[in-house]
């Protein structure tokens, strides 16, 4: 502990003047990982006694606290926390460092290559004994071309215009009330793998098999998009196949090959792949150890690749979408038509530049402009973005290169309806007052910065009323430049909102199992969770978990026991490693215990339950803290959720603010701030 609370301090100091190094990156992630570890070993530790324990508890409390109200001041950190965040060998090794300077000892980590890819750049790299084996055996694998289309000839009108910009936009300004999805085919057969499909699936796999080769399958989640995937590049022989994955799916991947392509081998990578099977048909690997296998997996003679929850790789900065990319491009250079396949339930989180990285990996664009396909679709339109009928059809040859999005209501009318029921619960008590007392000294210092900016601006600009600019100027300053460790901030407030409704949400919980039987409870912090099964097990209600740190058999084993033991009535989730990837449809009710930062987030958790399966009407219970912040987090969730009702399904819906929700909720304490002073 004392080496922990040293390097948080450290990274504290360093980060408070301004955004953090490279080096003070990797020093916050190692704390986080390391506080992570400590938790679980101090849990199950017997030679602790209970106060030992809660002593030591409270004290990686006091770390994670520190290290939640550091991110806030440089968001980008926010990214290191989640479960799959990469680990480079920088931040190995300085863990090994804090391990052995507190006087334990290190794990051991195998030996791996290091390898230089063809951008010259050094990288992690592993070539697994099996796969070398199979490049033994296929010594002369060439490229397939056999399927080259070639290339317009002649000038091109477009050549000269900006055109990524007006395509992203297109999807926000040409809308015509119906789905975004390209027109596909009737179904020759409802049957694969031995098993029914239902009409939407068997149009994709028919697609496929009738030469469609880059699909961005956008479909709501719940309606099995692994099942088309995997058929359509059954239809497509796009063997071998590369599935790249979140951390928490790659196990049940694996179990659905072996549902839908039960003559197919498939693969599993674990860490530096010493056990992947080199001549399988199907090699699933997940987005935080492709720095180890990014060189072999480019050259492995795949012609397929498959994205799964694809907004992962959205921001194009990070190491993950970098290596996705960077694989997606050696493939097509290797084989000319492979089958792409992105796959997400909700590919917009906060803008509609995330579409950016998916076009890219289906290769629909590049860094600067549309690649040959779409631009020739573009200038048969004969229009250019001067002109306003060039959005609706632009967006239609974006959408007929292989988006295919369909909703629940209209194409599986057998799943029952759900809905979203806030559930308003009143903070008492001290805990209660001092949150709100905590909002209030937030407005209270958003304001004097805001009187502060009027007095001394030099501009001579005059505004009648509030200055919104300023607003949002104001809130942006809050967000990244608190003036002391001490004080409070969004993202801390909501925490200790979260902690405050533990109680009240797990309560709810266990009234809910009393009268509609099992219950799946999602909160995003591991000390709500904590609350929530100690109250379940003082009241006798059994009851399994869903976390991050759990190994990929004690996840399923707890799925299981919650889907088959009628003695198991709760399932504990957490929001980040639960929200994707299982299945939970034996129950119909969702307590939400905490809200999330985005829409689709809290989507993705309630379609767990809302899914093809369900046979009872689904109802997500979100559980709303009264006259606090937690308020204005819901309204802004459900104003964001127009973005995608709009690009993607046609709704007329207004598209709320892009920023991030931490400021779109600083802004609005301001503003009722300002307005209530009159």
């Amino acid at each position: 502990m004392p080496v922990l609370a040293r390097a948080v301090r450290e990274v504290e100091n360093n980060v408070r003047g301004g955004r953090a190094q490279s080096w003070v990156r990797t020093q916050f992630q190692v704390i986080a990982i390391l506080v992570r570890e400590e938790r679980a070993r101090m849990k199950v530790d017997p030679d602790l006694s209970e106060a030992q324990r809660a002593e030591q508890l409270k004290r990686l409390d006091g770390v994670a606290t520190i290290l939640a109200k550091t991110a806030t001041r440089d968001t980008s950190l926010l990214m290191l926390l989640a479960e799959d965040a990469e680990v480079s060998d920088a931040a190995r090794a300085l863990k090994r460092e804090m391990v052995a300077k507190a006087g334990l000892e290190a794990a051991e980590e195998p030996e791996v290559e290091d390898d230089v890819d063809d951008h010259g750049h050094h990288e992690r790299q592993v070539v697994p004994q099996s796969v070398i084996s199979r490049q033994l055996a296929n010594p002369f694998l060439a490229p397939d071309f056999s399927h080259v289309v070639p290339r317009r000839e002649g000038p091109h009108r477009l050549a000269t215009w900006e055109l990524l910009g007006p395509l992203f936009r297109s999807f926000e300004k040409a809308t015509d009330g119906k789905a975004s999805c390209m027109t596909l085919p009737e179904p020759t057969s409802m049957v694969a793998g031995g098993r029914v499909l239902m009409n939407h699936q068997a149009q994709l796999v028919e697609s496929a098999a009738a030469g469609h080769r880059t699909f961005l399958l956008a479909d709501e989640p719940g309606l099995g998009k692994t099942a088309q995937a995997l058929l359509a590049a059954q239809a497509a022989d796009a063997f071998p196949l590369l599935v790249v994955v979140p951390n928490v799916v790659k196990t049940n991947w694996a179990r659905e090959v072996e549902l839908w392509l039960p003559t197919r081998r498939s693969t599993v990578i674990h860490g530096d792949g010493a056990d992947v099977d080199g001549f399988a048909d199907v090699v699933i690997v997940n987005y935080d150890i492709l720095d180890r296998h990014v060189g072999w997996l480019g050259v492995h003679g795949f012609r397929g690749m498959v994205v799964d929850e694809a907004h992962f790789i959205k921001n194009k900065s990070s190491q993950r979408s970098q290596h996705v990319l960077q694989i997606a491009d050696r493939i097509r250079a290797r084989s000319h038509q492979p089958l792409m396949m992105a796959l997400t339930g909700t590919p917009l989180i906060n803008d509609i530049e995330d579409f950016r990285a998916i076009w890219q990996f289906l290769g629909w664009i590049d860094d600067k402009r549309p690649t040959h396909t779409l631009m020739d679709a573009l200038e048969d339109t004969g229009l250019t973005p001067a002109e306003p009928s060039f959005y609706s059809s632009a967006r239609r040859a974006v959408i007929d290169l292989g988006i295919v999005r369909r909703r629940k209501v209209d194409v599986a009318a057998d799943i029952p309806a759900r809905r979203v029921a806030d559930l308003p619960v009143e903070l008492d008590g001290e805990l209660g007052r001092s949150i709100r007392e905590a909002e209030r000294e937030l407005a209270r210092r958003m304001v004097a910065r805001y009187d502060k900016a009027l007095e001394t601006r030099i501009s001579g600009k005059v505004v009648e009323g509030i200055d919104r600019e300023l607003v949002h100027r104001v809130a942006t300053w809050e967000r990244e430049d608190s003036d002391t460790a001490s004080e409070e901030n969004v993202f801390t407030m909501m925490r200790r909102i979260g902690q405050a409704k533990a109680g009240l949400a797990a309560d709810y919980a266990a009234q809910l199992v009393r009268n509609v039987g099992k219950v799946v409870f999602f909160a995003k912090h591991v000390d709500v969770m904590d609350e929530a099964e100690k109250l379940f097990a003082n009241r006798g209600i059994g009851y399994s978990v869903i976390r991050g740190d759990q190994t990929a058999k004690a996840r399923q084993e707890n799925i299981d026991a919650f889907t088959n033991d009628p003695d198991v009535s709760i399932i504990v989730c957490s929001l980040m490693a639960a929200g994707v990837g299982i299945n939970l449809q034996v129950s119909s009710n969702v307590v939400l215990a905490e809200l999330s930062w985005t829409d689709a987030e809290q989507t993705q958790a309630i379609d767990r339950v809302h899914r093809i399966g369900q046979e009872e009407p689904v109802t997500a219970w979100r559980v709303i803290a009264s006259q606090t912040l937690d308020t204005k987090i819901a309204e802004l969730i459900d104003d964001k959720a127009g973005l995608a009702a709009r690009a993607l399904d046609g709704s007329d819906a207004e598209i709320g603010s892009s920023t991030d929700l931490q400021l779109a909720a600083l802004e609005a304490l301001l503003l009722d701030a300002l307005e209530a002073r009159g």
